[in-house]
Protein backbone atom coordinates (compact mmCIF):
# COMPACT_ATOMS: atom_id res chain seq x y z
CA UNK A 1 0.00 0.00 0.00
CA UNK A 2 1.21 3.51 -0.76
CA UNK A 3 1.49 6.33 1.72
CA UNK A 4 -1.71 8.38 1.70
CA UNK A 5 -1.15 11.57 -0.31
CA UNK A 6 -4.53 11.92 -1.98
CA UNK A 7 -6.29 15.28 -1.93
CA UNK A 8 -10.01 15.75 -2.42
CA UNK A 9 -11.48 18.50 -4.54
CA UNK A 10 -12.70 21.51 -2.59
CA UNK A 11 -15.04 22.61 -5.35
CA UNK A 12 -18.62 22.08 -4.20
CA UNK A 13 -20.32 25.06 -5.78
CA UNK A 14 -23.75 23.66 -4.89
CA UNK A 15 -22.76 23.34 -1.21
CA UNK A 16 -24.10 19.78 -0.86
CA UNK A 17 -22.37 18.83 2.39
CA UNK A 18 -23.01 22.18 4.06
CA UNK A 19 -26.72 21.82 3.32
CA UNK A 20 -26.84 18.18 4.42
CA UNK A 21 -24.90 18.82 7.63
CA UNK A 22 -27.19 21.72 8.52
CA UNK A 23 -30.29 19.57 8.02
CA UNK A 24 -28.94 16.66 10.06
CA UNK A 25 -27.88 18.97 12.89
CA UNK A 26 -31.35 20.50 12.83
CA UNK A 27 -32.92 17.03 13.14
CA UNK A 28 -31.02 16.31 16.36
CA UNK A 29 -31.71 19.79 17.74
CA UNK A 30 -35.45 19.76 17.01
CA UNK A 31 -35.86 16.28 18.49
CA UNK A 32 -33.62 17.13 21.46
CA UNK A 33 -31.56 13.95 21.11
CA UNK A 34 -27.84 13.23 21.19
CA UNK A 35 -25.91 12.01 18.17
CA UNK A 36 -24.48 9.17 20.26
CA UNK A 37 -26.04 5.89 21.38
CA UNK A 38 -29.15 5.59 23.54
CA UNK A 39 -30.97 2.94 25.58
CA UNK A 40 -31.54 0.88 22.42
CA UNK A 41 -27.79 0.59 21.90
CA UNK A 42 -27.20 -0.18 25.58
CA UNK A 43 -29.79 -2.97 25.49
CA UNK A 44 -28.33 -4.31 22.26
CA UNK A 45 -24.88 -4.34 23.87
CA UNK A 46 -26.16 -6.66 26.60
CA UNK A 47 -27.83 -8.91 24.03
CA UNK A 48 -24.76 -9.12 21.77
CA UNK A 49 -22.36 -9.87 24.60
CA UNK A 50 -24.79 -12.48 25.90
CA UNK A 51 -24.93 -14.22 22.51
CA UNK A 52 -21.14 -14.12 22.34
CA UNK A 53 -20.09 -15.06 25.88
CA UNK A 54 -22.95 -17.14 27.34
CA UNK A 55 -22.19 -20.16 25.07
CA UNK A 56 -18.53 -19.96 26.17
CA UNK A 57 -19.46 -20.31 29.85
CA UNK A 58 -22.02 -23.01 29.09
CA UNK A 59 -19.38 -25.06 27.31
CA UNK A 60 -16.99 -24.69 30.26
CA UNK A 61 -19.52 -25.42 33.00
CA UNK A 62 -22.11 -27.87 31.65
CA UNK A 63 -21.64 -31.53 30.91
CA UNK A 64 -23.01 -31.43 27.36
CA UNK A 65 -22.35 -33.48 24.26
CA UNK A 66 -19.76 -32.36 21.73
CA UNK A 67 -22.49 -31.78 19.16
CA UNK A 68 -24.02 -29.21 21.49
CA UNK A 69 -20.57 -27.67 21.92
CA UNK A 70 -20.32 -27.37 18.15
CA UNK A 71 -23.66 -25.58 17.96
CA UNK A 72 -22.62 -23.23 20.75
CA UNK A 73 -19.38 -22.32 18.96
CA UNK A 74 -21.45 -21.33 15.92
CA UNK A 75 -23.65 -19.14 18.13
CA UNK A 76 -20.48 -17.61 19.60
CA UNK A 77 -19.37 -16.69 16.08
CA UNK A 78 -22.68 -14.94 15.45
CA UNK A 79 -22.33 -13.06 18.75
CA UNK A 80 -18.72 -12.20 17.97
CA UNK A 81 -19.77 -10.55 14.72
CA UNK A 82 -22.64 -8.82 16.53
CA UNK A 83 -20.35 -7.31 19.17
CA UNK A 84 -17.99 -6.14 16.44
CA UNK A 85 -20.65 -4.45 14.32
CA UNK A 86 -22.75 -2.97 17.10
CA UNK A 87 -20.52 -2.25 20.08
CA UNK A 88 -16.86 -2.16 19.07
CA UNK A 89 -17.56 -0.26 15.86
CA UNK A 90 -19.49 2.58 17.49
CA UNK A 91 -16.99 2.71 20.35
CA UNK A 92 -13.97 3.14 18.10
CA UNK A 93 -15.76 5.80 16.07
CA UNK A 94 -16.47 7.73 19.27
CA UNK A 95 -20.22 7.49 18.65
CA UNK A 96 -21.27 4.99 21.32
CA UNK A 97 -21.36 7.60 24.09
CA UNK A 98 -20.69 11.27 24.73
CA UNK A 99 -18.17 10.12 27.36
CA UNK A 100 -14.72 9.31 26.01
CA UNK A 101 -13.95 6.63 28.60
CA UNK A 102 -17.09 4.70 27.65
CA UNK A 103 -16.17 4.86 23.97
CA UNK A 104 -12.69 3.61 24.83
CA UNK A 105 -14.14 0.79 26.93
CA UNK A 106 -16.56 -0.35 24.24
CA UNK A 107 -13.94 0.06 21.54
CA UNK A 108 -11.58 -2.11 23.59
CA UNK A 109 -13.99 -5.02 23.18
CA UNK A 110 -11.99 -5.53 19.98
CA UNK A 111 -9.33 -7.25 22.08
CA UNK A 112 -11.64 -10.16 22.90
CA UNK A 113 -12.53 -10.34 19.20
CA UNK A 114 -8.83 -10.98 18.44
CA UNK A 115 -8.08 -7.49 17.07
CA UNK A 116 -6.09 -4.44 18.14
CA UNK A 117 -7.57 -0.98 18.64
CA UNK A 118 -4.66 1.03 17.18
CA UNK A 119 -4.47 -1.09 14.04
CA UNK A 120 -8.23 -1.15 13.52
CA UNK A 121 -8.59 2.60 13.93
CA UNK A 122 -5.83 3.27 11.40
CA UNK A 123 -7.12 0.78 8.82
CA UNK A 124 -10.80 1.62 9.26
CA UNK A 125 -11.14 5.19 10.54
CA UNK A 126 -8.16 6.66 8.70
CA UNK A 127 -7.51 4.65 5.54
CA UNK A 128 -10.95 3.24 4.72
CA UNK A 129 -13.14 6.18 5.74
CA UNK A 130 -10.85 8.78 4.21
CA UNK A 131 -9.78 7.01 1.01
CA UNK A 132 -12.87 4.88 0.43
CA UNK A 133 -12.51 2.55 -2.57
CA UNK A 134 -9.31 4.24 -3.78
CA UNK A 135 -6.95 1.50 -4.92
CA UNK A 136 -3.56 1.67 -3.22
CA UNK A 137 -4.90 3.67 -0.28
CA UNK A 138 -7.98 1.90 1.11
CA UNK A 139 -6.56 -1.29 2.61
CA UNK A 140 -10.00 -2.88 2.76
CA UNK A 141 -9.63 -3.35 -0.99
CA UNK A 142 -6.41 -5.31 -0.52
CA UNK A 143 -6.94 -9.07 -0.34
CA UNK A 144 -3.30 -10.01 -0.74
CA UNK A 145 -3.70 -10.48 -4.51
CA UNK A 146 -5.85 -13.53 -3.89
CA UNK A 147 -9.01 -11.60 -4.75
CA UNK A 148 -9.16 -8.84 -7.36
CA UNK A 149 -11.74 -6.25 -6.28
CA UNK A 150 -10.94 -3.51 -8.79
CA UNK A 151 -9.82 -3.16 -12.38
CA UNK A 152 -6.86 -1.15 -11.10
CA UNK A 153 -5.40 -4.23 -9.40
CA UNK A 154 -3.11 -6.67 -11.18
CA UNK A 155 -4.91 -9.58 -12.79
CA UNK A 156 -3.81 -13.17 -12.14
CA UNK A 157 -5.00 -16.25 -13.99
CA UNK A 158 -6.65 -17.75 -10.92
CA UNK A 159 -8.87 -14.66 -10.53
CA UNK A 160 -11.26 -16.07 -13.12
CA UNK A 161 -12.42 -18.46 -10.40
CA UNK A 162 -12.65 -15.89 -7.59
CA UNK A 163 -16.43 -15.66 -7.63
CA UNK A 164 -16.37 -19.33 -6.59
CA UNK A 165 -13.55 -19.47 -4.03
CA UNK A 166 -13.81 -15.99 -2.46
CA UNK A 167 -16.61 -16.88 -0.06
CA UNK A 168 -14.46 -19.62 1.50
CA UNK A 169 -11.70 -17.09 2.18
CA UNK A 170 -14.01 -14.48 3.70
CA UNK A 171 -14.42 -16.59 6.83
CA UNK A 172 -10.71 -16.23 7.63
CA UNK A 173 -10.95 -12.50 8.40
CA UNK A 174 -10.94 -12.56 12.22
CA UNK A 175 -8.84 -15.73 12.34
CA UNK A 176 -6.12 -13.78 10.54
CA UNK A 177 -6.51 -11.01 13.11
CA UNK A 178 -5.68 -13.53 15.81
CA UNK A 179 -2.51 -14.94 14.26
CA UNK A 180 -0.85 -12.56 11.75
CA UNK A 181 -2.65 -9.34 10.80
CA UNK A 182 -1.99 -7.30 13.94
CA UNK A 183 1.74 -7.98 13.87
CA UNK A 184 2.02 -6.98 10.21
CA UNK A 185 -0.12 -3.88 10.62
CA UNK A 186 1.70 -2.70 13.75
CA UNK A 187 5.01 -2.92 11.92
CA UNK A 188 3.70 -1.15 8.81
CA UNK A 189 1.64 1.57 10.52
CA UNK A 190 4.36 2.53 13.01
CA UNK A 191 6.89 2.66 10.19
CA UNK A 192 4.58 4.96 8.19
CA UNK A 193 3.71 6.96 11.35
CA UNK A 194 0.00 6.52 10.81
CA UNK A 195 -2.40 7.05 13.67
CA UNK A 196 -5.95 7.98 14.60
CA UNK A 197 -5.13 10.66 17.15
CA UNK A 198 -1.83 10.53 18.98
CA UNK A 199 0.80 8.17 17.56
CA UNK A 200 1.61 5.54 20.23
CA UNK A 201 5.20 4.78 21.11
CA UNK A 202 6.51 1.60 19.44
CA UNK A 203 7.19 0.05 22.85
CA UNK A 204 3.65 0.68 24.06
CA UNK A 205 2.02 -0.61 20.88
CA UNK A 206 4.16 -3.74 20.60
CA UNK A 207 3.64 -4.47 24.32
CA UNK A 208 -0.12 -4.08 23.88
CA UNK A 209 -0.17 -6.44 20.90
CA UNK A 210 1.89 -9.14 22.62
CA UNK A 211 0.16 -8.97 26.03
CA UNK A 212 -3.38 -8.92 24.61
CA UNK A 213 -2.57 -11.84 22.30
CA UNK A 214 -1.29 -13.88 25.25
CA UNK A 215 -4.44 -13.10 27.25
CA UNK A 216 -6.57 -13.93 24.22
CA UNK A 217 -4.94 -17.34 23.78
CA UNK A 218 -5.36 -18.06 27.50
CA UNK A 219 -9.10 -17.25 27.42
CA UNK A 220 -10.07 -19.04 24.24
CA UNK A 221 -7.61 -21.94 24.08
CA UNK A 222 -5.66 -22.52 27.32
CA UNK A 223 -8.61 -22.35 29.75
CA UNK A 224 -10.82 -24.70 27.67
CA UNK A 225 -7.91 -27.13 27.45
CA UNK A 226 -7.52 -27.13 31.22
CA UNK A 227 -11.23 -27.48 31.99
CA UNK A 228 -12.70 -29.62 29.22
CA UNK A 229 -12.05 -33.34 28.96
CA UNK A 230 -11.82 -33.43 25.19
CA UNK A 231 -8.96 -33.72 22.73
CA UNK A 232 -6.93 -30.54 22.16
CA UNK A 233 -7.56 -30.61 18.43
CA UNK A 234 -11.31 -30.44 19.00
CA UNK A 235 -10.82 -27.23 20.95
CA UNK A 236 -8.85 -25.80 18.01
CA UNK A 237 -11.65 -26.82 15.66
CA UNK A 238 -14.21 -25.05 17.86
CA UNK A 239 -11.98 -21.96 17.98
CA UNK A 240 -11.66 -21.99 14.20
CA UNK A 241 -15.41 -22.45 13.65
CA UNK A 242 -16.21 -19.51 15.93
CA UNK A 243 -13.85 -17.31 13.96
CA UNK A 244 -14.99 -18.60 10.61
CA UNK A 245 -18.64 -17.81 11.30
CA UNK A 246 -17.78 -14.32 12.57
CA UNK A 247 -15.37 -13.64 9.70
CA UNK A 248 -17.88 -14.75 7.10
CA UNK A 249 -20.60 -12.47 8.47
CA UNK A 250 -18.31 -9.45 8.83
CA UNK A 251 -16.69 -9.88 5.42
CA UNK A 252 -19.94 -10.25 3.52
CA UNK A 253 -21.55 -7.26 5.25
CA UNK A 254 -18.57 -5.12 4.26
CA UNK A 255 -18.38 -6.38 0.68
CA UNK A 256 -22.03 -5.60 0.04
CA UNK A 257 -21.41 -1.95 0.84
CA UNK A 258 -18.35 -1.33 -1.33
CA UNK A 259 -17.43 -4.23 -3.63
CA UNK A 260 -20.52 -4.21 -5.81
CA UNK A 261 -21.43 -3.00 -9.28
CA UNK A 262 -22.93 0.30 -8.09
CA UNK A 263 -19.86 1.40 -6.12
CA UNK A 264 -17.27 3.35 -8.08
CA UNK A 265 -13.53 2.86 -7.55
CA UNK A 266 -11.98 6.10 -8.84
CA UNK A 267 -8.33 7.11 -8.89
CA UNK A 268 -6.84 10.59 -8.35
CA UNK A 269 -5.54 12.59 -11.30
CA UNK A 270 -1.85 13.16 -12.02
CA UNK A 271 -1.66 15.79 -9.26
CA UNK A 272 -3.09 13.38 -6.68
CA UNK A 273 -6.45 15.16 -6.57
CA UNK A 274 -9.78 13.37 -6.63
CA UNK A 275 -12.59 14.59 -8.87
CA UNK A 276 -15.08 15.15 -6.05
CA UNK A 277 -15.11 16.53 -2.54
CA UNK A 278 -14.79 13.98 0.26
CA UNK A 279 -18.51 13.88 1.08
CA UNK A 280 -19.59 13.52 -2.55
CA UNK A 281 -16.91 10.87 -3.03
CA UNK A 282 -18.63 8.81 -0.33
CA UNK A 283 -21.89 8.87 -2.30
CA UNK A 284 -20.20 7.45 -5.39
CA UNK A 285 -18.23 4.74 -3.58
CA UNK A 286 -20.70 3.46 -0.99
CA UNK A 287 -23.93 1.46 -1.23
CA UNK A 288 -26.77 0.72 1.19
CA UNK A 289 -28.65 -2.56 1.26
CA UNK A 290 -31.78 -3.98 2.83
CA UNK A 291 -32.52 -0.82 4.81
CA UNK A 292 -36.20 -1.71 5.27
CA UNK A 293 -35.39 -5.04 6.90
CA UNK A 294 -35.61 -4.60 10.67
CA UNK A 295 -33.53 -7.67 11.49
CA UNK A 296 -30.72 -6.62 9.14
CA UNK A 297 -30.83 -3.07 10.52
CA UNK A 298 -30.65 -4.37 14.08
CA UNK A 299 -28.01 -7.07 13.71
CA UNK A 300 -25.56 -5.32 11.36
CA UNK A 301 -25.29 -2.27 13.56
CA UNK A 302 -26.48 -0.05 10.75
CA UNK A 303 -23.65 -1.16 8.47
CA UNK A 304 -26.28 -1.71 5.81
CA UNK A 305 -26.70 2.09 6.01
CA UNK A 306 -23.15 2.65 4.78
CA UNK A 307 -23.97 5.88 2.95
CA UNK A 308 -25.07 7.52 6.21
CA UNK A 309 -22.23 5.93 8.14
CA UNK A 310 -19.54 7.13 5.75
CA UNK A 311 -20.76 10.71 5.66
CA UNK A 312 -21.47 10.84 9.41
CA UNK A 313 -19.14 8.28 11.06
CA UNK A 314 -19.40 10.07 14.41
CA UNK A 315 -23.17 9.55 14.63
CA UNK A 316 -24.29 6.32 16.28
CA UNK A 317 -25.87 3.73 14.00
CA UNK A 318 -29.11 3.79 16.02
CA UNK A 319 -29.98 7.05 14.22
CA UNK A 320 -29.21 5.99 10.65
CA UNK A 321 -32.72 4.92 9.72
CA UNK A 322 -34.06 8.37 10.63
CA UNK A 323 -31.34 10.51 9.06
CA UNK A 324 -31.26 8.34 5.92
CA UNK A 325 -34.41 10.13 4.74
CA UNK A 326 -32.58 13.45 5.01
CA UNK A 327 -29.47 12.15 3.25
CA UNK A 328 -31.44 10.58 0.40
CA UNK A 329 -33.61 13.66 -0.15
CA UNK A 330 -30.62 16.01 -0.13
CA UNK A 331 -28.61 13.83 -2.53
CA UNK A 332 -31.55 13.77 -4.95
CA UNK A 333 -31.97 17.56 -4.74
CA UNK A 334 -28.33 18.01 -5.76
CA UNK A 335 -28.58 15.37 -8.53
CA UNK A 336 -26.11 13.11 -6.72
CA UNK A 337 -26.30 9.31 -6.43
CA UNK A 338 -27.82 7.54 -3.46
CA UNK A 339 -26.97 3.91 -4.14
CA UNK A 340 -28.95 1.16 -2.47
CA UNK A 341 -30.09 -2.42 -3.02
CA UNK A 342 -33.57 -3.12 -1.76
CA UNK A 343 -32.70 -6.58 -0.41
CA UNK A 344 -29.66 -8.41 0.89
CA UNK A 345 -30.13 -11.04 -1.81
CA UNK A 346 -29.81 -8.45 -4.58
CA UNK A 347 -26.69 -7.02 -2.94
CA UNK A 348 -25.09 -10.48 -2.67
CA UNK A 349 -25.84 -11.18 -6.33
CA UNK A 350 -24.32 -7.81 -7.28
CA UNK A 351 -21.18 -8.57 -5.27
CA UNK A 352 -20.47 -11.93 -6.86
CA UNK A 353 -21.34 -10.54 -10.29
CA UNK A 354 -18.71 -7.86 -9.64
CA UNK A 355 -16.16 -10.51 -8.61
CA UNK A 356 -16.86 -12.43 -11.78
CA UNK A 357 -16.34 -9.32 -13.89
CA UNK A 358 -13.08 -8.48 -12.08
CA UNK A 359 -11.92 -12.04 -12.72
CA UNK A 360 -12.02 -11.62 -16.48
CA UNK A 361 -8.65 -11.13 -18.17
CA UNK A 362 -8.39 -7.36 -18.96
CA UNK A 363 -6.71 -8.24 -22.28
CA UNK A 364 -9.93 -9.90 -23.39
CA UNK A 365 -11.93 -6.74 -22.56
CA UNK A 366 -9.67 -4.36 -24.47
Amino acid sequence: MTTPNVKFSRADSAKFFRTLNKRVNLYFKENNIKRTGNWKLHLKTIVMFSIFLTPYFLILTLNISQWWMLLLTIIMGVGMAGVGMNVMHDGNHGSYSSKKWINNLMGSSLYILAGNVYNWQVQHNVLHHTYTNIHGHDEDMDAGRIIRFTKHAEWKRFHKFQHYYSVFLYGLLTFNWAITTDFKQTRNYLKRKLSYGKLPSPLKQWSTVVITKIIYVMIWIAIPMLILSIAWWKIFIGFFIMHYVAGLILSIVFQLAHMVEEAQMPLPDTTGTMKNTWAIHQLFTTVNFSTKNRLVNWFTGGLNHQVEHHIFPNISHVHYTKISKIVKQTAQEFNLPYNEYKTTRKAIIAHFRHLKEMGINPAMQA
